[in-house]
């Protein structure tokens, strides 16, 4: 990360300190619209509360940029906002699909562009807050061109990537686009299969095609990205705290249920972190050795996927990165408000 990247908390004590307003009292109309925050961060630092505070604070809504927060009955795993913090700040692009029904970054920038339409028009302040670093992209830049998917050609794809992996899968794409490999890991599951898939259809390189911007759709703004983020010691400890609460919480229910109801079906969800283990701690004869596997994979994943969304955002210039290991949370959300007022000018 860039260091010069990083706030310091003594650095804004002073600037603060004549702060006395409601944030809602210092935005001006004129100063809210096409302002978009973007708050983004790793699995468990803390984005949910930090980014409702501000919501509060200046009259937001919130855009969920979590891809799997969109399906109903995933709730614990995903850690989803409360319905206390739903009731007093409108949300989108939470519980908006059923399992059997398909989600991908096509459909988020149609419908989070949508939302943006729709907040701005209540002179309300767009706040897209999430860890899905792909979606989040595609709202920034636009979303990926390439034809739409074709079910039996992505189903024949899972189930080689099933069973020879994706390292193997990796170099077939570099045999056939070694342009468009060398921007992915040989981990990336989703997006080697998608680019092979493309390939498959279209015959063509994936690094042939250009983003799609939707015109028609795109909405010109002006985006405040930010990155919250811990020492990797630090956030472990909260990563493997909460995944024991969701635990606690009752997610292994909440999965059992979902298995019911066709979540094993649902090939992007039942990858998601949490319910992939727990899909396979509930095929085993779930004794303690088993249940003690299932936890141990689960906090395993989830820092793995923490370490790919660092990776992810380095790589990305428009975030400026607040390290809440030195600032307080109550600096951190005066350091977003004050550069969102001060940003029109």
């Amino acid at each position: 990360m860039n260091s010069e990247a990083t706030l310091k908390e003594e650095q804004f004590r002073e600037a603060f300190a004549s702060f006395t307003l409601p944030a809602k009292e210092r935005i001006s109309e004129k100063t809210r619209r096409k302002k978009v925050i973007v708050i983004a961060g790793p699995t468990a630092v803390g984005k949910t509360e930090i980014s409702f505070q501000i919501a509060l604070a200046v009259g937001g809504e919130i855009i969920s940029a979590d891809s799997m927060q969109v399906y109903r009955g995933m709730d614990i795993g995903t850690a989803k906002p409360s319905f206390e913090m739903r009731q007093k700040v409108i949300h989108h692009l939470i519980d908006s699909r059923d399992l059997d029904e398909n989600y991908n970054v096509v459909d988020f920038y149609q419908e989070a562009t949508q939302a943006l339409k729709e907040i701005f028009a209540k002179d309300h302040v767009p706040m897209v807050v999430g860890g899905t670093g792909f979606y989040i992209s595609a709202l920034l830049h636009g979303p990926p061109s390439g034809p739409p998917s074709v079910k039996e050609v992505r189903r024949q794809l899972q189930q080689e990537m099933e069973s020879k992996g994706a390292f193997e899968l990796h170099q077939k794409l570099k045999q056939l686009d070694p342009e468009y490999a060398r921007t992915i890991t040989p981990t990336d599951r989703h997006k080697i299969i998608r680019a092979l898939e493309i390939i498959t259809i279209t015959n063509q390189r994936v690094s042939n095609f250009l983003p799609a911007f939707h015109h028609e759709d795109f909405v010109a703004c002006d985006f405040r990205c930010w990155f919250l983020y811990l020492p990797n010691e630090l956030l472990y400890e909260r990563i493997d705290k909460r995944c024991d609460e969701m635990i606690e919480r009752g997610l292994i229910e909440e999965v059992n249920l979902l298995a019911q109801e066709g979540l094993a079906d649902n090939h992007t969800a039942s990858q998601a972190i949490g319910y992939k283990q727990c899909l396979e701690y509930l095929k085993t004869d779930q004794t303690e050795a088993d249940r003690k596997a299932f936890y141990q994979n689960f906090r395993q994943a989830s820092r793995r996927y923490a370490k790919r969304q660092y990776t992810w955002f380095r790589k990305q210039p428009l975030f400026r990165w607040l390290n809440l290991s030195t600032l307080s949370k109550e600096t951190v959300i005066e350091i977003i408000i004050q550069d969102l007022e001060q940003s029109f000018y």
